[in-house]
């Protein structure tokens, strides 16, 4: 009962994140909004997580907090017409099965990434 009750609820973030992404491709969508969610936006749909899930609680805590507070708060901002129009075209995409990556998350991970260790080669070779 509990794993199903938590397989709904990220169903659910996985739709509003989608329609976020639908909501920055709009062009209606005023212009702080799209800079605040792309980041989410492309963090969410990216296929490494910055922070791994291997690491104990802290690995699967932007899973369970960062990023479904972040789509809670940013739906809220978005103007009603625009949420109901990437709603739609969330299920639309749902429907049709296909799965979708976000390059420039995967970009943007690794390029973190990389100024990490970057960091700490640099810091501790010496």
């Amino acid at each position: 009962m509990l794993f199903g009750r938590l397989r709904r609820w990220a169903a659910l973030i996985k739709r509003d994140v989608l329609t976020l992404w639908f909501a920055c491709r709009d062009p209606r969508t005023p212009w702080w909004f799209k800079l605040i969610s792309v980041g989410l936006v492309a963090y969410a749909l990216s296929p490494i997580d910055l922070i791994p899930d291997f690491i104990p609680i802290v690995g699967l805590l932007d899973d369970a907090i960062i990023i479904p507070l972040g789509v809670m708060i940013l739906l809220k901002l978005l103007p009603r017409e625009i949420r109901i129009s990437s709603i739609e075209s969330a299920e639309v995409q749902r429907a049709r099965g296909k799965k979708v990556v976000s390059g420039f998350g995967l970009i943007l991970m690794l390029l973190i990434w990389l100024g990490v260790l970057v960091y700490l080669v640099n810091h501790y070779a010496m």
